[in-house]
């Protein structure tokens, strides 16, 4: 067996040059990483939610399964960019394009809570997406036009979330007036 084991070890040898081989075990650890890059930035869960999809011509994408995990990646996206082309100098990663992947039908996907998004949980709103063709309305942001509050199971996030609303319809108020 061992004798088989080596030949087959020989034909692969021959097949795959030593560069091709470190260059897919570079692809391998790459691939790998994104769960020990999101931990070392404070979001650790969005591992959980998201992955890298593609490094196409020096644009690494990351689909994540939930908007409000796109808000919270946005704002660590200058720091994680920095820790790939520290982690990956080979890859000469120039941008992260973060993208929203289709969820699957049997599993709804989930939102951020609020101890996995302790330190930004202020920039996870999630607002009413307006077409192109919507005049912006001049009303203040009432509890009904931010959504998916009411599936928010964490009442601490959910209230984190609530104050945020109001605070920007007071400004938006003050604007106006």
């Amino acid at each position: 067996m061992l004798d088989l084991m080596k030949t087959a070890g020989d034909i692969l040898s021959a097949l795959f040059d030593e560069r091709f081989i470190k260059k897919a075990q570079s692809y391998s650890k790459f691939f790998d990483s994104w769960k020990d890059i999101t931990a070392k930035n404070g979001i650790a869960a969005a591992a959980d939610h998201s992955r890298i999809k593609d490094l196409d011509r020096g644009i690494l994408q990351i689909e994540m399964d939930h908007p409000g995990w796109k808000q919270i990646l946005q704002t660590k996206q200058s720091k994680l960019l920095n820790d790939f082309r520290i982690r990956f100098p080979e890859m000469e990663i120039s941008a992260i394009s973060l993208i929203l992947g289709k969820s699957e039908p049997e599993t709804e996907p989930q939102a951020p809570t609020a101890s996995a998004t302790a330190e930004t949980a202020e920039a996870a709103v999630v607002a009413e997406p307006v077409e192109a063709t919507q005049e912006p309305t001049k009303e203040p942001i009432s509890q009904s036009a931010v959504t998916g509050l009411d599936a928010i199971k964490d009442e601490e996030f959910k209230e984190t979330l609530k104050r945020l609303g109001q605070s920007i319809a007071v400004g938006e108020r003050n604007k106006n007036l």
